[in-house]
């Protein structure tokens, strides 16, 4: 067995017994298999195998010691030459012999320690000294240019300022600060894209607003939206909706007309948020006008524009919808529940709640009926249920007193909507009046029964194609869960 050590330049192969070398710079431990190296503050110091066809010299005997008693040896100095090896001991002790053989150094890689170093700092050279006083001053005094001192804010929260303190001191609100530094990042991840300089250009003197509403889109869309909102001199309202646009657009692949609007354009994009919009009403209206007329506005490709033309121009394919046509004013409310609303709310409803999932025989045992009495508003059902939900008095419910029911749906998904704008994996309520049966309208929404067991929510229009007369009860009401933060509230016509 041979066992290799590598001190400074040079591969040195030593044979039993088990040895110790101590020299005065490092302390170096062998023994046999498994290799075991221990090097205290040896710079180079590397064990591994070696071929032993490698081995091109043999020298004298080496002094060792014994690993029991290792000793510390005063100094030790390595002498090689082509065909000498030499060993100058200050002090000695034998206690066995090892064969030293010296091999040629094949270069590898070496993992150095390598000392922690901490990121660069983000703020402009210029600040880097200040105090906490003099960023403060900084921000009241709003020197230099925006996106320079905005890093000056994170770095006060460091420091355990807040935001209503240093808007105290600065007169820089909460928002504005949130807004500084995003809109300082999204800048930031600009340039290292290579954004067009001209364009970047333009946010050197102000634009934070504008760049706080793109960041929610990927690098490259940043730099495509950047360069349209410059060129079309887009406020804040437009930059949102135009980011909105981008980000949307890859989800609605299944709506009508979307072949005919390219994703690369910012243009197209927004072009075809408007032409989506003017479907939700009706044709003709003056919305619906002023929707394509937008659209046909902010194209860019020739294929948008033709599009959006002929649906301007024709719309042959749209049913002309009539004022007086019940089927045509008959929309289903969503709301989504705000935390605490309940507890605020003046007037609540009790309603059993039964699953999807569940069979409809668990739908018609469900109570029919609760009712609220006495100074302090007991709650009395005519029979015992395992689910209940507590509900706002929203318009809806109101009346709906007698044969409400509420059913809870695992996916918002099975619901038809009008468009596929809403791709969210949330849980909703369903709320259901049991007293109102009879499919009548085309356009309303009916509570029904899949084959195999549970329960779905289909159109009027469906249900009759199948031949049902009768359903399990009218749609009154769909309950979103509360949301930290929410801007995709579905309207009315959100219905399919």
């Amino acid at each position: 067995m041979l066992i290799q050590l590598m001190i400074g330049p040079h591969y040195f192969v030593l044979t039993p017994p088990p040895l110790v070398l101590t020299f005065c710079w490092a302390r170096v431990y062998v023994a046999h298999g498994p290799f075991r190296l221990w090097a205290d503050s040896a710079p180079t110091g590397h064990m591994s195998r070696w071929p032993a066809e490698h081995v091109i010299l043999s020298a004298s005997s080496l002094d060792v010691c014994e690993p029991r008693s290792w000793p510390s040896l005063s100094s030790c100095k390595l002498d090689l030459r082509p065909c000498l090896a030499s060993w100058v001991l200050g002090s000695t002790l034998r206690a066995g012999s090892a064969s030293l053989l010296c091999c040629p150094l094949v270069p590898q890689q070496q993992q150095l320690y390598q000392p922690f170093r901490p990121p660069p700092s983000p703020l402009p050279p210029k600040f880097r000294s200040l105090d906490a006083q003099g960023r403060l001053d900084v921000l009241a005094n709003r020197n230099d240019l925006w996106f320079e001192y905005a890093p000056l804010i994170p770095s006060l929260y460091q420091e355990g300022f807040s935001p209503p303190s240093i808007e105290e001191i600065t007169g820089i609100t909460g928002v504005e600060q949130n807004r500084l530094i995003v809109a300082s990042q999204v800048r930031e991840s600009l340039i290292q894209s290579k954004t067009d300089e001209d364009v970047m250009s333009f946010f050197d003197t102000g634009g934070a607003e504008l760049l706080y509403e793109i960041r929610l889109l990927s690098a490259s869309q940043r730099a495509e939206a950047v360069r349209y909102i410059v060129e079309n001199g887009l406020d804040a309202k437009g930059a949102q909706d135009l980011a909105r646009a981008m980000k949307d657009f890859p989800r609605k692949k299944m709506d009508k007309g979307w072949k005919s609007f390219e994703y690369g354009l910012p243009g197209d994009c927004l072009s075809f948020m408007y032409y989506r919009l003017s479907r939700e009403h009706r044709n003709p209206s003056e919305q619906r006008t002023a929707a394509l007329m937008q659209a046909l506005q902010v194209a860019e490709s020739e294929s948008a524009k033709k599009e959006v033309s002929e649906e301007l121009e024709g719309g042959e394919d749209e049913k002309p919808e009539k004022d007086d046509d019940l089927e045509y004013r008959v929309r289903v409310p969503v709301v989504r529940m705000q935390f605490g609303e309940v507890a605020e709310a003046t007037s609540v409803v009790v309603l059993p709640v039964c699953m999807a999932e569940e069979d409809t025989k668990v739908l018609l045992e469900a109570p029919l009926e609760c009712r609220s009495g006495g100074d302090f508003g007991v709650v009395e059902a005519e029979k015992g249920w395992k689910r209940w939900v507590v509900l706002p008095s929203w318009e809806p419910l109101a009346g709906l007193r007698h044969g409400g029911v509420v059913v809870a749906f695992s996916d918002a998904r099975v619901i038809p909507w009008k468009s596929n704008r809403w791709y969210k994996e949330e849980a909703i309520l369903v709320v259901t009046d049991r007293n109102r049966k009879e499919v009548e309208v085309d356009a309303a929404f009916y509570l029904a029964m899949v084959d195999g067991g549970g329960l779905k929510v289909d159109t009027g229009s469906a249900l009759k194609e199948m031949g049902v007369k009768e359903s399990l009860g009218t749609v009154v009401l769909v309950v979103r869960p509360p949301k930290e933060e929410s801007d995709d509230h579905l309207s009315d016509e959100d219905w399919e």
